[in-house]
């Protein structure tokens, strides 16, 4: 595996380009193995920090790992099922890997899990895709080069549908934010409730990104800690669809740079930058 070096190759935006489509293949395959693993007698252990993991995830990371690995031997991967191999920082560009974002939903049953592939540069995520197998549903991004929703049935896509975040509401008319069903917090809660009119739409893992990408949702604020990996993808597709992501003070995140344990402290996904910052 390529995720024992921090340092690598830069990526630009064209060289981006040509891989999307053969990232966007692993992604589909890696959500294939997870639909494939029968949650009803799937082995579920529990990681140092508490939270589970599951053959689903660990096939998925396989499957992008390895197929990383032939596309892009000598660039740096760093997923969640192997950030312990780690060696930060990752000045130049690097994958982030979230095999399946959604882990408690997943065993629960429901269906908004991802997986999540993200290739950062600098820094900041420049290509995301974020693949939600059980909704037959992938959105991705090329910042700069717009950002695109594509159904999958099967290992099959759809056309690319172009998708762009809309405009926020005007103050006092109802807003859409996305709100996770399984990591509420006091700060999000209050954020949320110091913006009159807000209307919550309960989803799971990265789904959140991808509705307020393709301008169904408004705002997506997670005012506490969460990891890069989560992010990063999500990070890529709103922002290429003409969002900014930034913390509650309006700063602008940075992903690879060795953070304890790669968190993110906090983070708000705004559809409208226009809005970023304001009250």
């Amino acid at each position: 595996m390529n995720e024992a070096r921090s340092s690598g190759p830069v990526i630009d935006r064209d060289a981006a380009a040509a891989l999307m489509e053969p990232l966007t293949d692993l992604v589909v395959q890696a959500g294939a193995a997870i639909l494939a693993v029968n949650r009803a007698a799937m082995r579920i252990e529990g990681k140092v920090d508490g939270s589970p993991v599951t053959e689903a995830d660990l096939a998925a990371d396989r499957i992008i790992g390895e197929g990383l690995a032939r596309l892009v031997p000598e660039l740096p991967a760093l997923s969640e099922e192997r950030f312990q191999l780690a060696k930060p920082p990752y000045g130049d560009s690097f994958f982030l890997i979230d095999p399946l974002d959604g882990t408690k939903e997943f065993v629960a049953g429901r269906d908004e899990f991802t997986v999540n592939l993200a290739l950062v540069t600098k820094g900041t995520p420049l290509l995301g895709i974020v693949g939600a197998p059980a909704l037959g549903l992938i959105w991705r991004g090329l910042v700069g080069r717009g950002a695109e929703r594509l159904t999958v049935g099967g290992t099959s896509l759809g056309v690319p549908e172009p998708i762009h975040t809309r405009k926020h509401p005007p103050p006092g008319a109802p807003w859409i934010v996305a709100v996770s069903r399984s990591h509420g917090d006091p700060r999000t809660e209050a954020f949320i409730s110091a913006r009159p009119g807000a209307v919550r739409e309960m989803l799971g893992s990265a789904v959140k990104f991808g509705r307020v990408a393709e301008g169904a949702a408004d705002i997506y604020p997670r005012l506490a800690p969460t990891s890069e990996w989560d992010v990063a993808a999500g990070h890529a597709v709103v922002t290429a669809a003409g969002g900014r992501i930034t913390d509650s003070r309006g700063a602008a995140l940075q992903f690879g740079g060795g953070r304890e344990g790669f968190l993110v402290p906090e983070f708000i996904a705004w559809g409208d930058p226009a809005a970023a910052g304001k009250p």
